[in-house]
């Protein structure tokens, strides 16, 4: 799906981002297209990280000289092809999509295509179509991987014992292929042990289509649970659940504790997540939800401004991998996950200034 280029790493990154003179890609307004306006299109404000990326890179353009045009899409795709046809219309000269549907957006993206108007992807490929130009995200392979491990990890499956586990697997919105790339991250790690029994799936849902949720919907993934509970474990009990997602993950605990998991009787089983949303934090911190992976999203947004300024500016954009869409492949930055858990989430998360004490507060 993706090739790795080489001699290029997080050092120059670093080197680049500095370059540009600041903590926030601030660089002199000599270097950039001085007044020309980017239109960024993002998904939806039901995710807190969303609202963040949206206004980190806000800041950094106007920084930098640059206008900015900032739309969310309620998680809509008609309604963000109609921003984004928008945002065309009213000459912006770069266009960032966070697609709702990477590959719904053609007829639009042609469009920008023939007014000659760049496209970034922001984390979400856009697919099935030429007229993307670049892509800023994470290795979303790895988020999966790295959940999938946790799994094996704290099951400890690889003990040469009879124990059997229990686990249900859940997948993100069909509609981002993210979610694909999560999914196959994670399932060929724990794939060995549900051949071999050590893993029983009792719902018997492991194809991406049939534990998709659509749009990452916390009470989409709440009544999944809901109804796997209640059909296949009315005398077993479940050890942990692959979410890809924080919001999904806390829907998922919900349908847990209304089932009576989540006392000193009935434990609740491991589950993991993504992206280190507060309240997913709070909920490590409070023995709940067991892991979560952090996409520093300000990096992010930092690689991503730096993109476009150096389209607009005449400069090559920097990457270190290409990925393939289905028409093209795609020159991509690729940015790094790390895992959280209630051991390493002060260090990784409030020292490093991404959350304050006072947000995980209960």
């Amino acid at each position: 799906m993706r090739k790795i280029l080489a001699g290029l790493s997080l050092t120059v990154l670093a080197l680049s981002l500095a370059a540009c003179g600041g903590d926030a890609v601030a660089a002199d307004s000599v270097y950039a297209n001085v007044g020309a306006k980017v239109g960024i299109s993002m998904p939806t404000k039901e995710s807190a990280r969303w609202i963040a990326d949206g206004n980190a890179m806000v800041a950094q353009f106007k920084a930098m000289g640059y206008q900015a045009e900032l739309q969310y899409a309620n998680n809509d795709k008609a309604l963000q092809n109609q921003q984004v046809d928008k945002m065309i219309g009213n000459g912006d000269q770069l266009l960032l999509i966070a697609a709702v549907d990477g590959g719904a957006m053609n007829d639009v993206l042609a469009k920008a295509a023939s007014k000659k108007i760049p496209v970034i992807a922001y984390d979400r490929l856009l697919t099935g179509t030429k007229n993307v130009d670049y892509q800023a995200t994470f290795d979303n392979t790895r988020v999966g991987a790295l959940q999938g491990q946790f799994i094996i990890d704290r099951l400890n499956l690889t003990k040469k014992d009879d124990k059997t586990y229990n686990v249900e697997l859940f997948a993100g919105s069909a509609t981002d292929i993210n979610a694909k790339y999560f999914y196959d991250g994670a399932k060929p790690l724990l794939m060995p042990y549900i051949r071999s029994g050590k893993i029983k799936i009792r719902s018997g849902e492991t194809a991406f289509k049939k534990v998709a949720t659509n749009l990452y919907d916390a009470k989409v993934a709440q009544a999944r649970m809901a109804r796997i509970l209640n059909d296949d474990y009315k005398t077993e009990r479940v050890d942990a659940v692959l979410s890809p997602y924080d919001g999904m993950t806390i829907g998922i605990i919900k349908a847990l504790k209304a089932a009576g998991y989540g006392t000193a009787d009935k434990p609740l089983p491991i589950t993991t997540g993504q992206d280190s949303e507060t309240p997913s934090v709070k909920s490590i911190i409070a023995d709940e939800q067991t892991q979560s992976i952090f996409k520093d999203t300000r990096e992010l947004a930092k690689v991503a401004v730096e993109q476009a300024n150096a389209i607009l500016t005449g400069s090559k954009p920097m990457t270190n991998a290409e990925v393939k869409n289905g028409v093209k492949d795609v020159p991509t930055y690729y940015l790094y996950p790390v895992q959280i858990t209630k051991n390493n989430y002060k260090t990784l998360l409030v020292d490093s200034g991404y959350v304050t004490e006072d947000d995980l507060k209960v």
